[in-house]
């Protein structure tokens, strides 16, 4: 009797179009990862300014201030924190939510999306990671943060990357 060794040609066939199967099935699930991760990270973003926005509220409405427009002032020093407001919410501009959130500007994690056009001048501000700041379009990987209303809150939105 002869001993078997190895696999038979239909064996290994039968294993190659299994894989391609999975690979079929499996494959676009995992294509698209860089896209969620960054989707994902701009919805962190737009928690942030979620709650910034609630605390600088906050603080506008301790101050009496809620129904202004203009930058607040810190009760306890009397210093201006810089934080422009629309209804007590911060105002959609680099010195309203851009200054009440942590990593937004220059050195930070976060740049406002300046190649939008026609440039939005809508109480309407976008921001982006600094990476994507060059791709990101109204559209595409921002979140965009609108000016509050004398009876709503702002307005914030994710808008997925594509890429």
């Amino acid at each position: 009797m002869k001993k078997q060794q190895g696999f038979t040609l239909i064996e290994l066939v039968v294993v190659i179009v299994i894989l391609g199967i999975l690979a079929v099935t499996a494959a676009p699930k995992f294509m698209n990862l860089q896209g969620d991760a960054r989707t994902s990270t701009l919805e962190g973003l737009k928690g942030a300014m979620k709650g910034a926005a609630g605390i600088v509220y906050g603080k506008a409405a301790i101050a009496g201030v809620e129904t202004l427009k203009g930058p607040i002032k810190d009760n306890e020093s009397g210093n201006n924190t810089g934080v422009e407001l629309v209804y007590g919410y911060p105002a959609a501009t680099s010195a309203g939510i851009g200054a009440a959130i942590v990593g937004a500007g220059d050195n930070g994690d976060w740049t406002p999306v300046t190649n939008i056009s026609p440039n939005p001048n809508n109480g309407t501000i976008y921001y982006t990671m600094n990476n994507q700041a060059k791709i990101a379009t109204q559209q595409n990987c921002v979140v965009s943060y609108q000016n509050a209303t004398s009876t709503a809150a702002p307005t914030i939105k994710v808008e997925p990357c594509n890429k």
